[in-house]
């Protein structure tokens, strides 16, 4: 059976090499837990990308998200009272 990293291109190349470095979440999908959430201290999202789209459970029990962009350099209030912000990603491994 031929090594799927040989016949790999583009991001999927990318994946497979950082799964193999020992990243196993190259894309960075994981779930953030919410910080204070206050402007002068806002929940920090990375992104390799200057927006991002991000969902903010709001109430523990909620069974809805609420869905908002944000982009890098100026943090934004959920609806709910948190402040999240973006900045720049780690490259990937």
């Amino acid at each position: 059976m031929p090594d799927p990293l040989e016949h790999a291109t583009g991001l999927e190349r990318q994946e497979l090499l950082a799964k193999a470095a020992g990243n196993e979440d190259p894309f960075d999908m994981k779930v953030y837990k919410r910080t204070s959430g206050e402007l002068s201290n806002p929940t920090v999202i990375p992104s390799f990308y200057q927006s991002r789209i991000v969902g903010c459970i709001c109430q523990e029990d909620s069974t809805t998200i609420n869905w908002m962009w944000l982009t890098k350099g100026e943090p934004k209030r959920c609806e709910c009272g948190y402040f999240f912000k973006l900045e720049d990603a780690k490259p990937m491994a």
